[in-house]
């Protein structure tokens, strides 16, 4: 502890050299070639912070304004719809099953080829909870057409949600 306590003297005896006259005039010079700096900056002048390019602008309002006209030109060139009602609408024809396009469906099948339980969920339409299976698949329609034997097939990606309810025990 005494080593402590004479570097703690040690430390309050000192004290700061006094400064130069060098350093001092320094220290002005620099203080007013600061000031000069200063009454200088109010005088040069600087471009505005907000520039607004009316060319830009101009353009944009242009652009604003074909696009709206194109637009109402395509809303008055829209169909109009009526309201028709067939009054004498012909009989259908009984003499055959075959559509008028001559096509009968032939045939439907249904891949699934992914399958993911998504486990419980508990809806707010429900008490209880349910589990929820996610399928899925390819779905592929077939017709033909029995007088010219050609045939229409379409496939096409699908996917089902089930919802299963789950009974507590």
């Amino acid at each position: 502890m005494n080593d402590f306590s004479e570097l703690e003297n040690e430390l309050k005896r000192l004290r700061p050299a006094p400064l130069s006259g060098e350093f001092l005039g320094r220290v002005e010079k620099a203080m007013v070639d600061l000031a000069d700096e200063h009454e200088a900056a109010g005088k040069i002048v600087h471009p505005s912070r907000f520039n607004l390019n009316w060319v830009s602008l101009g353009f944009g309002l242009a652009a604003a304004a074909a696009f709206l006209i194109f637009a109402q030109i395509r809303i008055d060139h829209a169909p109009r719809q009526t309201n028709r009602v067939a009054e004498n609408s012909p009989a259908p024809e009984a003499r055959s099953t075959i559509t008028s396009s001559g096509f009968i469906p032939t045939g439907s099948t249904q891949v699934v080829y992914h399958t993911r339980d998504e486990g419980l969920h508990f809806p707010t339409w429900s008490e209880e909870p349910v589990r929820r299976v996610r399928y899925q698949k390819q779905e592929t329609l077939q017709w033909r057409n029995p007088q010219t034997g050609a045939s229409l097939r379409v496939s096409y990606p699908a996917e089902e949600v089930v919802l299963t309810p789950v009974a507590g025990q």
